[in-house]
């Protein structure tokens, strides 16, 4: 049974003297492969004296590009989109017969497409050990992208952390915690390590059922309805972009709305851009209802 949900986003910046801006780039609207239905989007940015430009980056996410003329004491920035979360079978695609099992072979052209999500950028002693837990024998590639997806889930204790960037994997294995882009990292260069590709993605996920929630989330995290987020997405042939959620152990569904998909985190930030020098002070908030 299908359910229309509301969502408002507002990020604000309070600047402690007028700046000027250089431009902002902001990966808020769903992206083109989303699955759930968005009936309606909207984007509205404080100060109004501003240019907008949409564009779509390499890797095919919407960008508003933002250019400000005037200084400004503060930047805020709104969406509001009406979502038709409509259930999907997270296991409903069909597998290329030469990558029903693990491990598999890209064919080359589709191989050489696939390179930045193929690239490894860290390892380490910690990361080794893991890789070399899991067993090597070859086994169903559903049953196999699960089990990863389950190991990072049972190593990583999920927790809300406020500082900026993603940890190195390494960190993340030593404290054996961190956020969901840190869990979602550590998930997409174990994919890589292991030959299959991966990408990072950030955007929405509204939680309407019990079961969407992150498991081993703090408690205070379990009472949100809708959060920025961040999991994994892994190519097979046949499939395309297989969705993987590491601090819930499951399959991304249709509260899973991806607004940005790239190779590494920073690529995939929902708002960037540079500004005078100055301190700057960042509220968030995202609130939906049903209609």
């Amino acid at each position: 049974m299908s359910m229309k949900v509301a969502l408002t986003h507002i990020t604000s910046y309070q600047y402690s003297q007028d700046a000027h801006l250089g431009p902002q780039l902001v990966k808020l609207r769903p992206a083109p492969h989303c699955r759930t239905p968005i009936l309606e989007y909207h984007l509205d940015i404080e100060p109004k004296s501003h240019l907008i430009n949409w564009q779509q980056d390499p890797f095919s996410n919407h960008i508003a590009r933002l250019v400000f003329p005037n200084k400004t004491d503060r930047l805020i920035i709104k969406v509001d989109l009406v979502a038709e979360l409509i259930p999907i079978n997270p296991f409903d695609f069909f597998l290329d017969s030469s990558a029903e099992h693990h491990p598999f072979t890209y064919e080359q052209k589709l191989f050489d497409g696939l390179q930045p999500y193929l690239k490894q950028t860290e390892s380490g002693p910690l990361f080794e050990a893991f890789v070399k837990k899991i067993p090597p024998e070859r086994r169903r590639t559903i049953e196999f992208i699960v089990y990863v997806n389950q190991l990072v889930f049972n190593r990583v204790n999920y927790l809300i952390r406020h500082e900026p960037g993603v940890q190195s994997i390494e960190e993340t294995l030593s404290k054996g915690s961190g956020s969901c882009r840190d869990s979602t990292w550590l998930l997409v260069q174990l994919f890589r390590r292991l030959g299959l590709a991966a990408r990072f993605v950030s955007g929405y996920l509204i939680e309407t059922k019990p079961e969407w929630h992150n498991l081993n989330s703090p408690s205070d995290s379990q009472e949100n309805i809708a959060e920025l987020h961040a999991w994994c997405e892994v190519f097979v042939p046949g499939a395309s972009w297989i969705g993987l959620d590491p601090t819930s152990g499951l399959l991304a569904t249709e509260g899973h709305i991806p607004l940005a998909c790239a190779p590494e985190p920073e690529s995939a930030m929902p708002i960037n851009g540079e500004l005078d020098m100055c301190e700057v002070q960042l509220t968030h908030q995202i609130s939906t209802r049903r209609i």
